[in-house]
């Protein structure tokens, strides 16, 4: 099998809408939807990827092995990742994070 060609590692802040969410068995599980940051912390909170049938997921960041430029590859599989969770509700998802710890409304 070709290894993943998911470009260079970046940082998670700088991972893309929309680039591929691959299991640690190289099947895609979906594309990147938003990643989740512990502000205060400066850590990963997790990713939310949308399915190719359309369902959102979350995936905890310890279960990501890799943000690069063209993919995110988790540390499960794609059988794994099909059992996850959706995404949490409340104030992380749409910027509400910034407005929870000190961002500007606009």
């Amino acid at each position: 099998m070709t290894p993943i060609d998911d470009g260079h590692a970046v940082h998670y802040l700088a991972v893309e809408r929309g680039i591929p969410v691959y299991g640690s068995d190289e099947q895609v599980v979906g594309k990147v939807v938003e990643v989740l940051d512990n502000r205060p912390e400066h850590i990963m909170d997790g990713v939310v990827f949308e399915t190719p049938d359309g369902v959102r997921r979350f995936v905890d960041a310890p279960e990501v092995a890799r943000t690069a430029e063209r993919g995110v590859t988790l540390t499960i599989t794609a059988a794994e990742a099909a059992e996850l969770p959706p995404p949490p509700a409340g104030p992380k998802l749409g910027g509400g994070l910034k407005r929870l710890f000190g961002g500007r409304r606009r």
